[in-house]
């Protein structure tokens, strides 16, 4: 995968197809890296490359990608990035695709640069429904495996990223109000599980006003017919 270097910050990605840019942001908690694609009940790389231009990447700390650590860091921190990297690539404006951990990703996206999002996709985005408790022990586990490579970090740095990431409500980033005047089109593939409640998949559709939403998605016909609907979908919100 080629790199994207600023200052301290390395970023892998890649680029896969040609045509309107669909930029991916993949599942996988603080670990989110392009190579859990291939864990997904479809990989976007493959079914999207013959008409879009796909462009994944792995966030800081997670994957190839490094970057430094602070106190300060949360979830503009991985916009920042991910603004940065479209920058890098000349990429104005595209389509934002996230699974898990890039539900709010792509929320983020269209909340922080939304004159340079489209539409997006959101499969079984994470949120809160009484499960905090779950998503702070992934931060943890995450942070233990880099403290080494990060002493300067302290204690109550790692405890006030963690709260930033995972401290709010609804889908965590960004709140339910900034949801709520989100004005591109999402279609929200709906979550079933502990991580990505399907009472959360289901508020958010509610909630932004321009959303559509796909219950049963991830075996045999329904996985197909997804696919499908993905596809018309980007097709349909081209610029």
């Amino acid at each position: 995968m080629p790199t994207f270097k600023a200052g301290k910050l390395s970023i892998h990605y890649d680029i896969e197809g040609e045509g309107f840019p669909v930029l991916l942001l993949a599942p996988g908690g603080m670990r989110s890296a392009a190579a859990l694609w291939e864990r997904a009940p479809f990989d976007p790389r493959k079914v999207l490359a013959d008409s879009f231009q796909v462009i994944s990447m792995d966030q800081r700390n997670a994957g190839a990608s490094r970057g430094p650590v602070s106190g300060a860091d949360g979830w503009h921190t991985y916009a920042h990035d991910q603004l940065a990297l479209l920058d890098h690539l000349g990429v104005q404006r595209c389509h934002v695709l996230g699974m898990c951990i890039g539900g709010p990703f792509c929320l983020g996206l269209m909340a922080a640069a939304p004159e340079r999002i489209a539409a997006g996709v959101l499969l079984q985005p994470i949120g809160l429904d009484g499960n905090r408790d779950e998503f702070f022990d992934l931060f943890d586990g995450w942070a233990a495996g880099l403290r080494e490579s990060h002493p300067q970090v302290a204690d109550a740095d790692w405890a006030a990223f963690r709260e930033r990431m995972f401290g709010g409500e609804f889908v965590f980033h960004p709140d339910r109000d900034t949801v709520a005047s989100l004005e591109q089109p999402m279609l929200v593939l709906r979550g079933d599980d502990a991580y990505h409640p399907a009472s959360v998949s289901e508020a958010l559709a509610d909630v932004a006003p321009r959303a559509e939403l796909l219950h049963s998605w991830k075996e045999g016909p329904d996985c197909d017919a997804a696919v499908q609907r993905i596809r018309g979908f980007l097709t349909e919100f081209l610029p």
